[in-house]
């Protein structure tokens, strides 16, 4: 039998981190995001993923970045409000496989899972705990807005970190 979990978004995160001008690294985060899990055992080996995060939802910290984030430059937020990640696979080795879908582009990518195990909290609700973390490159997905400093590096890089630590209450 198969049991539903679903996200705590009052104890989770989802971010990523890019390079700015070569020099240093920008970091943002999706502040609306659903996220449900469907396992028949306590490891996840066997589990159906789905993640989805509200494009509008981006925040860097700086408004302007985000509005040029969420336009048609970047996420085109207007004709692709969400990003999506879907696995059939499970959790297998600390890895989970599954087809991340940003702008209408889908890719199979693999991301790093460290479990970190399922626990009774005082409230009488079972939670299970991950933290989730890889690269993607952007221009992958269609995301190739591209500008150079004056030395000739990029303003923005093409590689992406991923980076979510989440928790989740089973149904």
């Amino acid at each position: 039998m198969s049991t539903k979990w679903t996200i705590d978004p009052s104890h989770s995160e989802i971010q990523f981190k890019v390079k700015h001008m070569v020099i240093s690294t920008i970091t943002g985060a999706f502040e609306k995001f659903d996220s449900e899990i469907s396992s028949e055992s306590d490891d996840f080996s066997n589990a159906h993923f789905s993640f989805s995060a509200e494009i509008d939802s981006i925040n860097t910290k700086n408004i302007d970045r985000d509005n040029h984030l969420k336009s048609a430059d970047f996420f085109d937020a207007e004709h692709f409000p969400r990003l999506t990640f879907s696995s059939e696979k499970g959790i297998e080795a600390g890895k989970i496989s599954g087809i991340l879908e940003i702008c209408g582009v889908q890719k199979e990518v693999t991301l790093d899972v460290d479990f970190g195990g399922v626990i009774n909290d005082p409230f009488g609700m079972v939670r299970a705990g991950f933290e989730i973390s890889g690269r993607i490159n952007r221009k992958d997905f269609g995301l190739s807005w591209s500008q150079l400093t004056e030395a000739g590096g990029l303003i923005v890089g093409d590689d992406i970190k991923i980076s979510a630590n989440v928790e989740f209450v089973k149904q």
